[in-house]
């Protein structure tokens, strides 16, 4: 019997608190107080951030001093004999003299060898003599016909028999001639192929004559820069032993090499005492007329988005501008650019920490006093 009792007391309980709960209007509110703190967290989130601090750098700024500097144009080569040729024979024959050796310095006209040619002198002996014989058998026809002793046809006959005497001893003397071979121009003997005693036939290469005074620098020029150069321009010549001469520009190709694209030059160069041999390899610099141009570091030139080479200048409204630049020469104190506007201001630090188009606070300062590009970049915060 105790059971029932306490199970019915129990339900009575939970009864009674179950309805004092719903009595208090809790349940209703349960949803109410969820809407508010989701309100409450709306407005937190829609609340206005604080403002943005914008950074405006420093730069650098200076306005160039504008020079007349002439273009150089600078190209790769080589040295060569400005003439050079192969001594050969002009009749077959034993080497009978050889009157040079490696390294002489010769003259236009001296004798280089010589070869065996005792029976041709002697056909030149014969020839000098049925000559003399001729000449005077002539001179008595011409007395016996203008004496009238002798018909006109033995004049005629007399004149062609000492023609063909004349041409005959002509002939053997040329053939003795050929038994000589001298040096066509003056120059150094680089090369010889023969030696005294040999059989040599008709053509026969015995050595090599250079002419190195004057020496000449020979290259190739781009389309690009063929414009700038004319025959008669001064050019330097470095050698691969760091010495630079001097010369001009002899020639100019019209016709550019078909795989290159480039057009042969010559630079003459003098070379009195033989000093710059050919085959060298050598820098090419030659001078274009002068044109107005600034000195630079050659840390100012930069690159823009379409990777054109130029500097950064600043405009009127202080903006970063670009502009492009034209290469005119490269000295040890920086480099000479071309195209740069006259009234340019152009920056010289921090150029390569802003872009075109940037406002900027510019500094004008000397290139030289700059002590860090990095520090005038980075700027106040206005």
């Amino acid at each position: 019997m105790a059971m029932p009792r306490f199970h019915t007391v129990a339900a009575f309980v939970v009864f009674a608190v179950s309805a004092a709960w719903v009595l208090t209007g809790e349940f209703s509110s349960i949803g109410s107080a969820a809407d508010d703190d989701a309100g409450d967290a709306k407005v937190e989130v829609e609340a206005p951030a604080p403002e943005a601090t914008t950074t405006t750098r420093t730069v650098g700024v200076i306005e160039p001093d504008f020079i007349d500097h002439n273009r150089i144009i600078r190209i790769s080569g080589v040295t060569a004999p400005d003439k050079r040729s192969t001594l050969a024979t002009r009749s077959a024959g034993i080497l009978g003299e050889l009157k040079v050796e490696k390294g002489d310095r010769v003259v236009a006209g001296d004798v280089i060898l010589v070869l065996e040619g005792n029976e041709r002198s002697a056909m030149v002996e014969t020839a000098r003599a049925l000559l003399d014989q001729r000449e005077k058998e002539a001179e008595n026809i011409e007395r016996l016909v203008e004496s009238g002793i002798a018909p006109t046809t033995q004049r005629d006959t007399a004149r062609s028999a000492l023609a063909s005497a004349r041409s005959q001893l002509e002939a053997a003397q040329a053939d003795v001639e050929r038994l000589t071979v001298e040096a066509p121009f003056s120059g150094v003997i680089d090369q010889v192929m023969v030696e005294e005693g040999s059989w040599l036939p008709s053509g026969e290469p015995a050595a090599v004559l250079l002419q190195l005074d004057p020496v000449v620098a020979r290259g190739e020029v781009s389309e690009r820069d063929i414009a700038y150069v004319e025959v008669g321009s001064e050019a330097g010549v470095r050698l691969i032993s760091g010495d630079v001469v001097t010369g001009e520009v002899r020639h100019i190709s019209r016709e550019a090499t078909a795989g290159t694209r480039t057009f042969p030059i010559e630079v003459v160069i003098p070379n009195a005492d033989n000093q710059i041999p050919g085959g060298m390899t050598a820098e090419i610099m030659i001078k274009s007329e002068p044109v107005s141009a600034v000195r630079l570091p050659r840390s100012v030139v930069t690159l823009d988005e379409a990777g054109d080479l130029g500097l950064r200048i600043l405009r009127a409204d202080n903006t970063v501008g670009f502009v492009t630049i034209d290469l005119i020469d490269d000295s040890p104190e920086g480099l000479i650019l071309g195209g740069v506007p006259e009234d340019a201001k152009i920056i010289i630090a921090g150029q390569d920490l802003v872009s075109e188009g940037e406002t900027v606070n510019a500094v004008s300062v000397d290139d030289g006093l700059v002590a860090s590009t990095d520090a005038l970049a980075s700027g106040p915060v206005q």
